[in-house]
């Protein structure tokens, strides 16, 4: 990129696809590190502990996970785990997860992992943060140069990392087949170009809706399975750059109190669910005769109407979060841009230095 063109949250959007497509055919050598080790040992379970979007990737990828590796999955935030929620087993492989390797409470995860005896994994962007001075062990989950604040390629080729941990580990844990892992990595394959024709279609979709956009007071989130990833990341996404209450719910979750305060004035974005597909629209038309302002992101060509973005391909439910992720991360920067909401309360760096998320190492890309 040239050094006078300033980098934004839609720069690494952009480079998304390219950095999918190359970690897909790189899979075997990104992922060996962190599969050896887990092949070390009989375990039954997996402990993700992450927070921010690396928790929301392991929830888009967490479903994948459990299907191939055939394995349970706990996601869990560091600072339960430090807290309260640290009695993994030996049947239990834990790593811990930051994107910058700066996170204060994933390195304090990392101690306590280490106070217990075991072998302390950080699975990271940047293999030279101060991570590397609090894990036994570093492994780089390939999501190459990131510095903008707000993460939205980390999150794609995070929960990709773990979709192709997955497979690979699977192989050589025997199973899964080979043939299984290439039928697999074949869809994966597609997602580069369909990441392209979400972006597109939700830059249409938003100069569509821009009146709706650039009034959100506040916005729900749903889905359900591997698209509650989806949900958590985009809640995330639009509550630190738009700077609006912003929160996720499982789909019929949404139904069961929160929907009691919805108003002409409220967001809701829903996101296809697969298996629930049906549901969710459901749901998504039913919200429609309360608020104009609810969306439905679909791959399914059956749904059209108002508030309907559809772009339509045929792909696994699993995979899907790769695809409907630059959705929410395109809403999120176009809004933010359009009504010039970077800057922060100015008390807020009064909030970060008080209560530091980040060691004193970490450079911020975000605005005060």
């Amino acid at each position: 990129m040239p050094e006078n063109v300033k980098e934004t949250m839609l720069t690494y959007v952009q480079e998304s696809p390219e950095a999918v497509a190359a970690n897909i055919e790189t899979s075997e050598a990104l992922t060996a590190p962190l599969v050896e080790e887990y092949l070390k040992g009989d375990y039954r379970n997996i402990w993700i502990v992450a927070s921010g979007s690396s928790f929301n990737g392991s929830h888009c990828a967490r479903p994948f996970v459990r299907r191939y590796l055939k394995t349970e999955v706990k996601v869990i935030s560091p600072f339960t785990f430090i807290c309260s929620e640290h009695d993994f087993t030996e049947q239990d492989f834990v790593f811990v997860v930051s994107q910058s390797g700066y996170s204060t409470n994933s390195i304090e995860a990392l101690n306590v992992i280490k106070a217990a005896g075991r072998r302390a994994i950080g699975v990271t962007g940047n293999v030279n943060s101060d991570f590397k001075d609090y894990a036994d062990m570093l492994v780089d989950y390939g999501v190459g140069i990131e510095t903008v604040g707000y993460v939205t390629k980390g999150v794609t080729t995070f929960a990709l990392f773990l979709m192709l941990f997955a497979l690979e580990a699977g192989v050589k844990k025997g199973v899964l087949s080979g043939k299984e892992a290439e039928e697999v990595k074949a869809d994966l394959r597609r997602v580069p170009e369909l990441h392209k024709q979400v972006q597109a279609a939700t830059l249409r979709f938003y100069d569509d809706h821009f009146k709706a956009m650039t009034s959100m007071t506040n916005a729900y989130s749903c889905s359900c399975g591997a698209n509650y990833g989806t949900a958590l990341e985009g809640a995330l996404k639009i509550g630190e750059t738009v700077q609006v209450p912003s929160v996720a719910y499982e789909s019929e979750e949404y139904l069961h109190g929160p929907d009691l305060q919805l108003t002409p004035n409220y967001t809701v974005f829903f996101v296809d669910g697969g298996n629930s597909s049906d549901r969710i629209h459901t749901i998504f038309a039913a919200s429609r005769l309360v608020t104009d302002k609810a969306f439905l992101l679909t791959n399914n060509p059956a749904y059209e109407g108002d508030g309907v973005l559809c772009v339509p391909f045929d792909l696994p439910e699993l995979i899907t979060p790769l695809c409907f992720l630059p959705f929410f991360q395109i809403i999120a920067y176009k809004v933010t841009e359009d009504l010039h909401r970077w800057p922060k309360h100015p008390l807020y760096l009064a909030l970060d230095k008080a209560a530091a998320s980040k060691t004193e190492n970490y450079v911020s890309g975000i605005e005060h």
